[in-house]
């Protein structure tokens, strides 16, 4: 007989969901944080990445919306939940867990998009609203989107959202959470300035579970400035590796290394922020099912992004910020796999 866990507590809907994706017990964090969730408090935790952390908070949100009445009529329809996170790949990435284990009505808002059809989505009466904290801001304000009734606000990636760039924003979006909605956080880095902005909550901070030293093999490959990028075209060459994302600090290095990998025949994608909305989709759309095996990237992307059967990951420099370096290496080794961090490091002997 299976030990109760914090599954336990979800609906049938939700674990035959679950079940279909081969999702049979919670993670750690799951089985930490759900059940405070479904208790209403208010919550900033932290775990590390490839733990579970979205699902963490969707199932315990998404029981709650399951077991309200149904609604008679469209006009008793509201939005429940708010989630915020702070790039578009990691809220479209929400957008789609939330639909891979539901079929309540989701809408996606993102900075840089067109502002009528997003108008026209809200006419659609969607029930969770995801979406970068600068355009779900602008939605409210307008009074389009409205969020007097919502019974959760969620902030994701909460350590970035609350950075120089981005905290003026994510202010405004919290003053304008009603005093009723239950608010939830999380981040795999809990920093000083996050442990401030969320000072008024549980902190729930789980232990490491090493990640990045028990499943992760880490390689350095020395090569003079100059030679970096055909250092890695040899490396995958012999390498091969079934999928591999390839990170740079500097944004204008991405398309430069893309560019020369391809002219000597190696397909890859490159993402950065100055591509607009449906090359970043594409590219990561042709990454995520296989079309592509290497993404070359920014750090745009180590934020969040959950693309499963990452073998390899390449940096090509190391970040200033140590956080970066993390979160770079976790996107391979995810859901209990292994993978292979590599840093490209400057010969200087």
């Amino acid at each position: 007989m299976n030990e109760p866990n914090s599954f336990s507590m979800l609906p049938e809907p939700l674990l035959s969901k679950l079940n279909e994706l081969n999702i049979s017990s919670p993670t750690k964090v799951q089985e930490k944080v759900i059940p405070q969730i479904i208790e209403g408090k208010n919550i900033i935790f932290q775990s590390e990445t490839g733990t579970g952390k979205t699902f963490a908070y969707l199932l315990p949100i998404l029981k709650k919306i399951m077991e309200l009445p149904v609604p008679s009529n469209a006009s008793d329809i509201f939005v429940k939940a708010v989630i915020a996170a702070p790039t578009f790949e990691l809220a479209s990435q929400i957008n789609q867990s939330v639909k891979s284990i539901s079929g309540i009505k989701t809408a996606l808002f993102l900075g840089g998009a067109p502002i009528k059809r997003q108008l026209e989505i809200l006419k659609e009466k969607p029930e969770i609203v995801i979406g970068t904290e600068s355009r779900l801001v602008e939605l409210i304000r307008l009074k389009k989107l409205k969020i007097a009734r919502i019974m959760f606000a969620v902030f994701d990636e909460a350590d970035r959202l609350v950075k120089k760039e981005m905290k003026s924003e994510t202010l405004a979006l919290m003053s304008e959470i009603p005093s009723g909605a239950q608010i939830i956080a999380c981040t795999a880095t809990i920093d000083k300035d996050t442990k401030k902005f969320f000072s008024d909550f549980e902190t729930e901070i789980l232990p490491e579970e090493d990640v990045l030293k028990r499943s992760i093999s880490h390689w350095a490959i020395y090569a003079e400035y100059r030679d970096k990028i055909d250092t890695l075209r040899k490396f995958l060459t012999a390498e091969n590796p079934e999928k591999a994302l390839v990170f740079t600090s500097r944004a204008d290095q991405v398309e430069n290394i893309c560019s020369k990998l391809k002219y000597k025949k190696i397909d890859c994608m490159a993402l950065h922020a100055k591509a607009d909305k449906v090359q970043r989709k594409a590219a990561i759309d042709r990454f995520r099912s296989g079309k592509a095996k290497i993404l070359i990237t920014s750090d745009l992307s180590a934020r969040g992004l959950d693309i499963q059967n990452i073998t390899h990951v390449i940096q090509m420099d190391l970040p200033q910020d140590r956080d970066f370096f993390i979160h770079r290496a976790g996107r391979t080794a995810r859901a209990g796999k292994t993978g292979i961090n590599v840093v490209s490091e400057t010969n200087t002997r």
